[in-house]
């Protein structure tokens, strides 16, 4: 017994210093070195209810509004930037426990509160009507903002939204997080963003060693991880056929083929539940649930396509006819 006594104190002891060097070995990067490294000229801060929010805005014209996926931060959107922003204002920012933005002093990540920080923020800017589009868990909250502000949002783009993931469960009740999940909090190698990005995209080769870097890079920043296990702690997706019934705004789907988060049948539920809005579906054959990331030259130019078209049908509108009701170009 006092042999066996011996072998289990070892093994404790082990545990102990294993797990000591593991968090020493992930420990925080300070904010300010990562904004070093990651912010560029068009980066700006705003201070919002007490968060400070890292934002871009790019460009003039039509406002177009990017919420970017769970785990990324609004660089994942760089692409479309670039082929929006000659001819409309590309605003997109990192919601709280993500990128640069970091954590949120109230502690709440809530849906509902991501909602309440992006209305804030775009009061701020003054926005007052936009083109919304987002992806993965950006999809989610834009579904919640468009069915909240039907007047403020003249077209919605959807790509490969999670709401249908039947992962999350119950979608009335927060997710229920494994065992051990806290952990993260102070262990988060590098290899859980190179298996969790290979997961989302069809051709494994499209994947920069550079994007996973940033992945794990922005997870490090102080406070983050904290911040992030609260947040899917937080998480409820909500009713979402009710939701999706208050949408009338014009929709473009995008998916991609080969998405084993959220496989591209989906999308078509999807669509059944948006029984009251005209939805386009675009698919992109081999491609995974990270398109944007991806395919970001195919997606990119679509989307150009798709809102360079939409905005040409408003602009024939006669008077009183609402921007959210789709008419043919003559």
């Amino acid at each position: 017994m006092r042999i066996l006594g011996f072998v289990l104190l070892g093994l404790l002891v082990t545990g102990i210093l294993a797990f000591s060097v593991g968090a020493w070995m992930y420990q925080d990067i300070p904010a300010v070195e990562l904004e070093k490294k990651y912010a560029n000229s068009e980066s700006e801060f705003m201070e919002i209810d007490g968060v400070r929010v890292h934002y871009r805005d790019e460009g003039e014209g039509p406002a177009v509004v990017l919420l970017h996926a769970h785990w990324a931060s609004l660089i994942m959107w760089d692409s479309w930037a670039e082929a929006l922003k000659d001819r409309y204002r590309v605003i997109r920012f990192d919601m709280t426990s993500h990128g640069l933005t970091g954590p949120d002093p109230s502690g709440d990540y809530t849906l509902e509160r991501t909602v309440e920080l992006m209305e804030l923020l775009l009061d701020e800017l003054g926005v007052e009507d936009m083109i919304l589009g987002g992806t993965s868990m950006g999809g989610t909250v834009s579904m919640h903002f468009t069915a909240k502000h039907p007047e403020r949002v003249n077209d919605l783009i959807l790509v490969s939204p999670g709401v249908l993931n039947t992962r999350i469960g119950d979608p009335n009740k927060p997710l229920e997080l494994p065992p051990g999940a806290g952990l993260l909090e102070y262990v988060t190698p590098r290899l859980m963003f190179s298996g969790m990005l290979n997961a989302g995209f069809g051709d494994k080769t499209k994947l920069t060693e550079e994007t996973i870097d940033r992945w794990h890079d922005m997870q490090l920043r102080e406070g983050q991880r904290k911040a992030e296990i609260a947040r899917m702690r937080q998480y409820i997706s909500g009713d979402i056929p009710a939701l999706m019934k208050k949408i009338t705004t014009p929709t473009i789907i995008m998916w991609g083929g080969a998405n084993p988060v959220v496989p591209v049948d989906q999308a078509y539920k999807l669509i059944d539940m948006m029984e009251n809005a005209d939805v386009e579906l675009k698919i992109y054959d081999g491609v995974g649930h990270m398109a944007v990331l991806e395919a970001p030259d195919a997606t990119s130019s679509d989307i150009r396509e798709y809102i360079d078209a939409r905005l040409a049908s408003r602009a024939v509108m006669p008077a009183g006819v609402s921007s959210n009701e789709v008419l043919p170009v003559e």
